[in-house]
């Protein structure tokens, strides 16, 4: 597989996508919504189920295309039949986005690398507050008394840092709970022991890791907004969980509240590589702290389902055309083999005593000129598929009929590699 291969089946990845995660957001949208009033447990492995989705789907398809050895020999991982005409059919931007795919990769690439220096500048910044921020013994003993309570066996260890309105966790084998200097001596002692039951509760879940799995797929698909709201929710059923657990260790959910309306009034930072007291909406957080059954559903939360079903329709409803006009051919496009050069074997599969059958597929126009071409079934070998469509494209067709007239339409033209 050469390099033009790979960008090609990661472009086609990128792209194809953006309906995939139209669809996941959709889908992850209407659970929720239908689970609007179930626990947050069961809403949180939702939002997680939708962003591995978001992950796993592209991460399939790529490895699919990669293996047919070309950017259009391998559909979607599901629905390739109704979408793959869409994208791939005549239409007007799908030449556009073949002319350009390796521009898109290249900004995909570069905004990608952007993030993961971000991601890295957070971790390293965690880091270094860990290790290089003074302790407090009389806070290390209460944070030690709270784990013990929590069941949190791992070293839980205390850090003040100056400059951090709110405090958060961070770390997984060596667990941190990064706390800001004011808030020591700015707030009463049993509500900021309320806000570390809250962040012991993530540590207890190990919600470090899984923030910074979402942190690397909002890296990877920073382009599709279904995945940054997704990974939204995630955050917010999180905090909801963690306030649920730190409420029932402390008995006193009201004190929770109080703690968190305290730190609402703070001029706060949140880092989103950390699992944060701040995190989510704070005055939610209170309310369904204080009257956890007086919530009532907004029809704001549909408003992303309606989003998300509208673009998907969008794509299904633009594959329609290109099916129909294949439909209303009377007549295939028929090629002038006269009229361009036969193919020469390329060396080095001479060498190799490559041999195979490629199937090309060329939308040809109503003058019979080829506008557009891909490779539908590869011989096997690269250089073969590649020197099949670089001589054939420059045959003369005569258009395909339709009603008697000529339309434009895609042709399919088969070249067998055979050593003599």
């Amino acid at each position: 597989m050469n390099g033009a291969h790979l960008v090609a089946s990661i472009g086609w990845t990128l792209i194809h996508f953006l309906w995939q995660g139209a669809l996941i957001g959709c889908a992850v949208a209407l659970a929720l919504f239908a689970m609007r009033k179930a626990r947050a447990e069961h809403r949180y492995t939702v939002a997680c189920t939708g962003l591995f989705l978001c992950l796993a789907l592209p991460a399939a398809g790529l490895v699919l295309r990669l293996q047919a050895a070309g950017a259009n020999q391998a559909g979607a991982l599901f629905g390739a039949a109704a979408v793959r005409p869409a994208m791939e059919d005549g239409l007007f931007w799908d030449a556009l986005l073949r002319e350009h795919i390796a521009l898109i990769v290249a900004c995909w690439a570069a905004c990608a690398l952007a993030l993961a220096l971000r991601m890295a500048l957070g971790l390293a910044w965690i880091r270094r507050a860990a290790s290089g921020e003074r302790g407090d013994a009389a806070w290390q003993a209460r944070l030690d008394r709270l784990a013990a309570q929590c069941g949190v066996t791992r070293p839980v260890r205390l850090r003040l840092v100056d400059g951090l309105s709110s405090p958060v966790t961070a770390g997984w084998w060596r667990p941190v709970v990064l706390v800001p200097a004011s808030l020591v001596t700015g707030m009463p002692a049993h509500l900021l022991e309320a806000l570390l039951a809250h962040e012991l509760a993530h540590i207890r879940r190990h919600d470090y890791l899984v923030n910074l799995a979402q942190n690397v797929v909002e890296t990877l698909l920073f382009y599709h907004p279904a995945v940054w709201w997704i990974s939204g929710r995630i955050r917010t059923e999180r905090e909801h969980i963690a306030d649920d657990i730190a409420a029932r260790q402390l008995g006193e959910p009201r004190r929770l509240a109080l703690a968190l309306s305290e730190l609402d009034k703070l001029q706060f930072s949140t880092h989103h590589l950390a699992q944060a007291a701040n995190g989510g909406n704070l005055m939610k957080r209170i309310t369904r702290l204080v009257r956890p059954d007086t919530q009532a559903p907004s029809w704001k939360a549909a408003v992303p389902v309606i989003g998300l079903a509208m673009l998907s329709a969008a794509v299904f409803a633009n594959a329609q055309p290109a099916q129909a006009t294949a439909q209303q051919v009377d007549q295939q496009a028929l090629a002038d083999f006269h009229s361009c050069a036969k193919p020469e074997y390329p060396e080095a599969d001479h060498k190799a005593r490559h041999e195979g059958t490629v199937e090309l597929g060329f939308l040809v126009g109503l003058d019979g000129k080829v506008k557009e071409n891909k490779v539908q079934k590869s011989s096997g070998h690269a250089g073969l598929d590649e020197a099949a469509r670089s001589a054939l494209v420059k045959c003369s067709f005569k258009p395909a009929l339709a009603n008697g007239k000529p339309v434009q339409a895609w042709t399919k033209v088969s070249y067998i590699w055979q050593l003599k």
